[in-house]
C-alpha cells in the first residue's frame, strides 16, 4: 500500500469501536483525507495525545486502494495552538473555520490548490492564537477561507458584462452582489436579477484588502458599523451558497462573536414588537 507522510491539520475527530478513533486530516500534499487510526485511545507511543482539534501534526499513514479511509500509523506533534483552547471567541471562530474546510475541502488534489488550502488553516489558527478575534476579523478569514477553496467573490467589476467600477467613484457609492453569479453587478446588469444585496464601493475595497492582506496584518483592517452589517449580509449569503446547510460551530460562534447585519437568524437583531 502506497505510504503516506505529510503535514496536518486535525480538522475533526471521531471515537470508532472500543479503542479506534477516525480523523479528519487537512493535509499539506494531498487535501482533505480521512483516515482510521487504529488503537489510538490506547497507543501513547504512536499518539501521543496528538488527535485533537486544531493540532498541526506530522503524520505517517498508508493509503488502501479503492478504500474511503487511509490508516493512520501514527501523528506527531509540531504545533497545538493551545492558545485556541483559552478563549471561547477564539475557539469558536477556529472551530467554524476548519468546519467550513472539513466540508469544502477535497480529497486527493496536489500542487497549489492544497498547499493553499493548508497555508491559510496554519495562517488563520496561528494569527487567532495571537490576536483577540473581532467581527471584522471573523468576516475577513471566512472570505479568505473561501478565497483559498477556489470561491473567491469578484469584487472590482461587473461578473455579467465585465465594466470596471471606475476608481473616482465615491466610497458610499451603492452597487449589488449576486451570490449566484459570485460577484458585484452593474445597474444594467442587475435589472435582469432577484436577490440582489446592496453593498457601499467602499465596503468592497475593505473586503477586496482583506483578501489582498497579509494574513498578520489582518486585524488591522475594521469595518466600520454600516460596513460591517453590509459585509456580513454579503458574506454570510455567499457562504451558505456554497455550503448549502447551517454549519454545527455557526450557531456557537454568534453567541461568542456576533455580527449584526447578516441574514444569520442568531446574529439578526430582533425586531421590536408591534402594539
Amino acid at each position: 500500500m502506497p505510504s503516506l507522510r505529510f503535514e496536518a491539520v486535525l480538522l475533526r475527530s471521531v471515537d470508532y469501536g472500543e479503542s479506534d478513533r477516525i480523523v479528519h486530516l487537512l493535509t499539506s500534499d494531498a487535501g482533505r483525507l480521512t483516515a482510521i487510526a487504529k488503537s489510538a485511545r490506547r497507543s501513547c507511543r504512536r499518539f501521543p495525545g496528538t488527535l485533537d482539534v486544531f493540532n498541526h501534526l506530522a503524520i505517517d499513514g498508508r493509503a488502501r486502494p479503492r478504500a474511503s479511509m487511509a490508516f493512520l500509523e501514527r501523528a506527531r506533534l509540531i504545533h497545538p495552538f493551545l492558545g485556541l483552547r483559552t478563549d471561547p471567541a477564539r475557539y469558536a471562530l477556529a472551530s467554524f473555520l476548519t468546519e467550513m474546510l472539513d466540508r469544502l475541502s477535497p480529497e486527493g488534489i496536489v500542487g497549489p490548490e492544497a498547499e493553499r488550502i493548508f497555508e491559510f488553516a496554519i495562517e488563520s489558527l496561528r494569527l487567532l492564537e495571537n490576536v483577540r478575534p473581532t467581527p471584522s476579523l471573523r468576516l475577513l478569514l471566512e472570505l479568505r477561507g473561501l478565497d483559498a477553496l477556489g470561491l473567491r467573490p469578484e469584487f472590482g467589476r461587473c461578473v455579467r458584462c465585465g465594466r470596471v467600477a471606475a476608481d473616482e467613484i465615491s466610497d458610499d457609492h451603492r452597487v449589488h452582489f449576486h451570490v449566484a453569479d459570485g460577484g458585484i453587478v452593474c445597474t444594467a446588469c442587475g435589472l435582469r436579477l432577484d436577490g440582489l444585496i446592496p453593498i457601499e464601493i467602499g465596503t468592497l475595497r475593505s473586503l477586496d484588502a482583506g483578501l489582498e492582506s497579509s494574513a498578520d496584518r489582518l486585524d488591522r483592517i475594521v469595518l466600520g458599523t454600516r460596513m460591517l452589517a453590509q459585509a456580513a449580509r454579503v458574506v454570510f449569503r455567499f457562504q451558505r451558497f456554497h455550503v448549502g446547510v447551517e454549519l454545527r460551530s455557526e450557531r456557537f460562534l454568534d453567541e461568542m462573536l456576533p455580527v449584526l447585519g447578516s441574514d444569520s437568524p442568531s446574529t439578526t437583531a430582533p425586531t421590536a414588537p408591534t402594539t
